[in-house]
């Protein structure tokens, strides 16, 4: 399986956003995540990276 866990970086911490995310949409100043499960959530931040490895996308403010 492909999906990704979104974390969320600030002030030196790493936040669990979503795990299983199948789908990220860029929209405007914030983010779609969507899961394997269909469900969603906006975040307020951009992307900071992608690690395809370790199925991990970073978001920043």
């Amino acid at each position: 399986m492909c999906e990704m866990n979104v974390y969320l970086q600030g002030d030196g911490k790493e936040e669990l956003v979503m795990e299983d995310v199948a789908n990220i949409v860029p929209e405007g100043d914030a983010v779609v995540l969507t899961d394997i499960l269909g469900q969603q959530k906006m975040v307020y931040a951009r992307i900071l990276e992608i690690r395809l490895i370790d199925h991990k996308v970073y978001l920043g403010k």
